[in-house]
């Protein structure tokens, strides 16, 4: 069962510098800024207008969550204060938990020793590469070996673990992609997130591309790309708990270039669902009739935007004889014929 969660935005605070790609208040949706920070006051009200909304009954539990900047980076007493103010909602059991995201570099044991002191239950790295030459590019300004130590000291305490990654970064290739969500996947986090990179309005990244620079990734590359980084993490049981930024209108408004689509996820789920079915139709007996079993959470994701996966398949002949049953009851992201 999935948890409430419950937001609250530290846009760029605790963020030594600016990445080529950032943009935290676009990112995030959030029009906040470091010189306005979040007051403890203002987490407590957050708190409470989430738990007083109506709540579906098969909510696991709630978690709040600390997004945009790095958390463990800002000033401890800031984030003691921030910490302190869910405290409270953590001894009466409204809140079970609490999530932060952070850079690798800003993961120590002292560190680790204060968010467990306050319950932290979930630590999301922006591992972004596992390529250095792509992380000094990016202006990242920590070493692979760095997020590779936070991995293993936060596996060793206890801690869910969340990896972001990103495709399309500059000085990236597929074979270095490839082989950062391989290395990712044997550092064997809870959950991964892809991104692939946006140029956003007022980034470092925007002048590389109105400089010709830097080169985007097409949409269909990105997605692309993206089915084969989830098939990695899907082969090591690894959750892709996100596939594409979270879309808003400052976000739409605020690209400048680059693979954005609203429905970013569903368009990698709809290839990775046409991909595995032309497989198995593939080696099924031609021209005896059958059933293809989808999962019927999975039916908009398996047609595709405007039905493209069954025209493709139409095309390719692999449909004549076939029966497409949508199955309450089978697992997502499977295909069976019987």
């Amino acid at each position: 069962m999935t948890p409430l969660v419950i937001p609250i935005f530290i846009s760029h605070q605790g963020c030594p510098h600016r990445c080529i790609f950032c943009d935290q208040h676009t990112i995030t949706g959030h029009s906040g800024s470091a010189e306005e920070p979040v007051t403890p006051a203002a987490v407590e009200n957050i708190i409470e207008s989430w738990l007083n909304r109506p709540r579906k009954e098969n909510n696991a539990g709630v978690q709040v969550a600390f997004y945009g900047g790095s958390f463990t980076g800002i000033a401890l007493a800031r984030q003691r204060e921030l910490l302190s103010a869910v405290k409270p909602y953590i001894k009466k059991g409204t809140v079970d938990s609490i999530r932060i995201s952070t850079r690798p570099d800003y993961i120590d044991d002292t560190t680790v020793r204060i968010l467990k002191e306050y319950s932290v239950s979930t630590v999301e790295l922006g591992i972004q590469s596992l390529d250095q030459e792509v992380l000094a590019a990016s202006g990242r300004g920590h070493s692979v070996q760095e997020a590779v130590d936070a991995i293993r000291l936060l596996r060793e305490q206890g801690f869910t673990i969340g990896a972001q990654i990103m495709c399309g970064l500059p000085c990236d290739n597929t074979m270095k992609l490839m082989t950062t969500a391989k290395q990712i996947a044997g550092l064997a986090p809870d959950f991964v997130r892809i991104y692939p990179v946006l140029v956003i309005k007022g980034s470092g990244l925007e002048t590389m591309y109105r400089n010709i620079t830097y080169k985007p990734l097409t949409l269909a590359k990105a997605v692309a790309l993206c089915c084969r980084l989830k098939s990695i993490f899907d082969q090591h049981g690894i959750r892709v708990v996100r596939m594409g930024l979270q879309p808003s209108t400052e976000l739409a408004l605020k690209v400048v270039a680059g693979p954005y689509h609203a429905a970013f996820g569903e368009l990698v789920m709809a290839r990775t669902l046409f991909k595995k079915t032309r497989k198995i139709l593939h080696q099924t007996m031609i021209g005896r009739e059958k059933h293809l079993s989808i999962a019927a959470a999975d039916e908009s994701a398996f047609r595709g935007p405007g039905n493209v996966s069954i025209k493709r398949l139409t095309a390719l002949g692999l449909l004549d004889g076939v029966k497409l049953v949508f199955d309450r009851n089978q697992v997502r992201n499977s295909v069976s014929v019987y």
